[in-house]
């Protein structure tokens, strides 16, 4: 295994916006730091899009925000954070091009509003960060921080690699299938999607409009529930939840682990019993591979609506597995496509229902079926993922263990639809009682 000494280093959001803010910490020096850090890791991490002179970009907005709040008590939450942003996700003045060899201009548009809310709240865009084509399979250039001969996951690649290696405090990605719970969790940091809808995704380059959620990227929940309060729509904060009830959804699902990561899982939830959270098995989808399916149909059926006029113009400059996506999408019915609109309603209430009758705060599984995969050539396997983006449930992955090759593993919780406080309330007593005991 070839180990990259150096490259892991996840930045404290809080600490250092709190520095930040009070005026402890200059915001230049802080962005000549990080400019810094990517010289060095940037070669082998390879998570950002290149940019020419993006140290004069920022240290010149970096005076224009101080220039704003010269006084510390009115600068505002997240002042000084340093932001990357998937390269599906539009930004003012810089270009999108969608880890694609297609022209800019085919993807041009307004800001997204996720991004102006981040950069409104004092945020300051460190750059766009690489994602494989059109945030589908074909993978860019970025490597794991943990391990640069494994995959960081995908599509939202470089994402996660940017807050894993200490470059990014806070990343934007998307998910369709897993494209942030699975890079989160091959990363080693907190990744979280927000119930379907709750982020806007005005701005954003659709996969699938369906199905497509806005997701964040941290180093711990805390600040995650900085960032998504930013982010998410009505925002209510959180209530500490002192002993939540989990719910592991037994049967063919949690069968798609692999046995490795099934042993770690199972200690994961020992240690939560022991710290006396109650910990439930109940059977649920085992109709996985149908829901698996409709997923399918539904998704690709849109890529390729979605991709139509891009298609005919540039479509000899899609990669191999897009141009065969776009075109497996042209042979599916709009039956099959609306069957899967349809199965992600019933699918939500079945998992809702469950919940509530059995008084479970959230469901507790996997992140991903074992660990990054080795090379460079597949982000890995979202299936551990799937169903709770077909619901459009909010879901988080929360860091905790290695596996028996020293790579993280990811713990996923999923919670109700619409409760995204709630879930992240979860979320921090589980983080706090695992913390406790490493």
């Amino acid at each position: 295994m070839t180990r990259s000494d150096g490259l892991v280093g996840p930045v404290s959001l809080a600490d250092t916006v709190a520095q930040l803010r009070a005026g402890e910490r200059d915001l230049s020096s802080w962005v000549n730091d990080q400019c810094d850090r990517l010289n060095t890791v940037e070669p082998q991490v390879r998570a950002f899009v290149p940019e020419p002179d993006r140290r004069a970009r920022l240290l010149k907005e970096a005076a224009a925000l101080e220039a704003r709040y010269p006084e510390p008590n009115s600068r505002p939450i997240l002042y000084g954070a340093l932001v990357g942003v998937k390269d599906i996700i539009n930004v003012e003045g810089m270009p999108t091009r969608a880890g694609s060899a297609l022209p800019a201009e085919s993807f041009a548009g307004s800001e997204a509003a996720v991004v102006t809310r981040l950069r409104d709240a004092g945020a300051l865009v460190l750059g766009k960060t690489i994602t494989t084509e059109f945030a589908y399979f074909a993978p860019g250039a970025t490597a794991n921080p943990h391990d640069t001969a494994h995959t960081p996951g995908g599509s939202s690649s470089g994402s996660a690699a940017a807050v894993a290696a200490g470059e990014a405090t806070i990343a934007l990605g998307s998910q369709t299938v897993g494209s942030v719970i699975r890079p989160a969790a091959f990363c080693g940091v907190v990744g979280f999607k927000a119930t379907y809808g709750r982020v806007p995704t005005d701005g954003v380059l659709y996969y699938s409009p369906s199905v497509d959620h806005v997701g964040l990227f941290t180093c711990n929940v805390g600040d995650m529930e900085s960032a998504a309060s930013i982010a998410c729509d009505d925002w209510i904060g959180l209530s500490p939840i002192a002993a939540p009830v989990l719910a592991v959804p037994e049967g063919a699902y949690l069968n798609q682990a692999d046995s490795d990561a099934l042993i770690i899982f199972e200690q994961w939830l020992a240690r939560l019993a022991d710290l006396g959270l109650e910990i439930q098995r109940i059977p649920a989808l085992n109709d996985i591979e149908d829901v698996a399916s409709r997923h399918r149909a539904l998704t690709t059926a849109e890529f390729t609506a979605v991709h139509g006029e891009r298609f005919q113009q540039y479509g000899s400059l899609f990669r191999a597995r897009s141009a065969m996506l776009y075109d497996a999408g042209a042979r599916i019915s709009a039956a099959d496509a609306e069957e899967g609109r349809t199965g992600r309603a019933t699918l939500r209430q079945e998992l809702d229902a469950l919940l509530d009758q059995h008084g479970i705060d959230a469901w507790v599984c996997p992140a991903a079926p074992g660990p990054a995969p080795s090379g460079l050539g597949s982000t890995g396997n979202p299936a551990m993922n799937l169903p709770w983006t077909h619901a459009g449930v909010p879901a988080i992955t929360l860091p905790g263990a290695t596996s028996v090759s020293g790579l993280p593993l990811g713990l996923q919780l999923a919670g109700r639809y619409g409760q995204d406080e709630h879930l992240l309330g979860v979320a921090r007593t589980v983080a706090d009682l695992l913390d406790s005991r490493r």
